[in-house]
């Protein structure tokens, strides 16, 4: 069957205008956005990304029954099962990679790859299950990725001291602790800057 070439449609080449990379843009940092199941990765990474963000989100089948821990959010349908992605400006010249992981732990494996060349991470903690971050900042640790701790405000989470936090998630009184809503753009674009002022206060203490 013959179809007319003003019928086909046309697919625009290349990434679109407002996904381009900045042209004032000088340096590029990767950062990964960590923490259990269920905690708002994929939420922070979408409202602070500037381009429309790479998501692999999945609808929860019974194949996670009795495998992942859905306590605290059984309302939750859909999981990310390898990652997200996202961009965002700090300023004219520097550009932050936003690599979202899998809370899971039958999709760790994954994180050797998320990690690699990671100038820091940020930690997601839900005050409602803190146990599931142990883990996460245990390999973070294991790893030597600077981190800092995110502490999403969800509605029915109940609200702690940061003294309190900070002895029950064993952190040293160096890793920056700050609260979000990372359904807010400003809110998680604030948590990001505490994770580079982190960084570069690490890096300032190395010289000297």
């Amino acid at each position: 069957m013959d179809f007319k070439s003003s019928e086909q449609p046309t697919l625009a080449a290349g990434p679109r205008s407002e996904d381009a990379l900045p042209a004032t843009a000088t340096a590029a940092v990767k950062v990964v956005v960590v923490g259990g199941f269920g905690v708002g990765k994929t939420t922070l990474v979408g409202a602070v990304s500037e381009i429309r963000p790479l998501t692999t989100e999945e609808t929860m089948t019974q194949a996670g029954v009795g495998i992942d821990d859905t306590a605290g959010v059984s309302t939750k349908s859909s999981t990310t099962v390898a990652m997200d992605f996202g961009r965002i400006s700090i300023n004219e010249e520097l550009v932050l990679y936003l690599f979202g992981t899998p809370g899971q732990e039958r999709f760790w494996f994954l994180w050797r790859g998320l990690f690699e060349g990671a100038l820091g991470a940020v930690v997601l903690v839900d005050t409602r299950r803190l146990e599931v971050s142990f883990d996460v900042i245990g390999r973070l640790e294991e790893r030597g990725v600077p981190f800092v701790v995110a502490i999403n405000s969800f509605p029915s989470a109940p609200g702690y001291p940061v003294d309190e936090l900070r002895a029950a998630l064993d952190l040293p009184d160096s890793v920056p602790i700050v609260s979000c809503d990372a359904r807010d753009r400003t809110s998680s674009r604030d948590v990001l800057l505490t994770l580079m002022r982190y960084l570069q206060s690490l890096a300032m203490s190395q010289v000297s």
